[in-house]
């Protein structure tokens, strides 16, 4: 009953990436389902789903760059950096000026050598790291060089005694740890911090706007997919036609000509449909992976 595409989900808070999957694949009646880029549990906001032959698009949609509205607790840390675990150190924050504030923000933008969350997905060993801590084990993560583009500082608030709480809205590539900013910043001002809630909004051209919650897919099912894979693909990648010719032999696996576009791009057939997504190479044009149907 499933259609391939994508669907580009508004995740709710207290649901595991994975929890989501497994609702759509109940939905779609599929098990062909995979997502584009884990969110922790709190977390809510974009979530890209695939579905059939478009889970091989989300590989590029993980490496996507991607943005955040967030609120930043300085004063208290915890020990998964977010408000999920427990406070471990509390030093008052109430004295901070919003100058200080901003500034240790400011020196978290750029590309920044970022050590991840030691409560992450990474594997370690084989085993996620988050797994790691929680059996109570220490968990070292080398740092990894990420680029903060944008960190905007929404809010500054003193809602409570000696904490402070800070509202920014972040634009970054793949990989960032928006719980590591917190952690960091609350470091740098030597009070601890942590993040108490976090919002994706944007996942490579996929915003908010257009995502729907797992209620309307339920409503929906098992229709459930919002971008058929042609129509995914050519939002996401430059777009290429090609002859009866060349659809024929980049299907099975051939090579072409090159055009000169840098990056992979999508290559249509005169039908409309998606054959491949293909990069250049050494003076041919191959493909990454081929969507044509068998």
């Amino acid at each position: 009953m499933s259609t391939d595409g994508l669907i580009v989900v508004d995740k709710p808070g207290g649901m595991t990436s994975h929890d989501v999957v497994a609702r759509i694949r109940r939905l779609a009646r599929t098990r062909r389902v995979g997502h584009g880029g884990t969110l922790d549990p709190m977390a809510t906001g974009v979530l890209v789903i695939g579905v059939g032959r478009a889970t091989r698009l989300l590989t590029y949609v993980i490496g996507a760059d991607k943005s955040y509205t967030a609120t930043i607790r300085l004063g208290q840390a915890t020990v998964t950096d977010d408000a999920e675990g427990d406070v471990i150190a509390s030093t008052p924050a109430g004295t901070l000026t919003d100058e200080a504030v901003q500034g240790a923000l400011a020196g978290l933008t750029g590309e920044i050598d970022q050590v991840p969350s030691a409560v992450s997905a990474i594997k370690i060993n084989g085993q996620r790291a988050y797994k790691r801590v929680r059996e109570g084990e220490s968990v070292d993560l080398p740092a990894r060089r990420v680029t903060v583009f944008r960190l905007d500082v929404l809010a500054i608030r003193r809602d409570q005694p000696d904490v402070v709480d800070v509202d920014v809205d972040v634009a970054c590539s793949t990989g960032t740890y928006i719980r590591a900013i917190a952690r960091d910043a609350g470091l740098a001002l030597r009070v601890g911090g942590h993040l108490t809630a976090l919002r994706r909004t944007v996942v490579g051209g996929f915003d908010l706007a257009e995502a729907v919650t797992l209620d309307e897919l339920e409503h929906r099912a098992p229709d459930v997919v919002g971008l058929p894979l042609a129509v995914a693909a050519e939002r996401f990648f430059i777009r290429r036609d090609a002859t009866d010719e060349e659809a024929k032999v980049l299907s099975h696996g051939g090579p072409l000509d090159p055009v000169g576009h840098s990056g992979p791009y999508a290559v249509f057939d005169p039908a409309g449909g998606l054959i491949a997504i293909v990069s250049e190479r050494a003076g041919r044009a191959r493909a990454e992976i081929v969507l044509a149907p068998a």
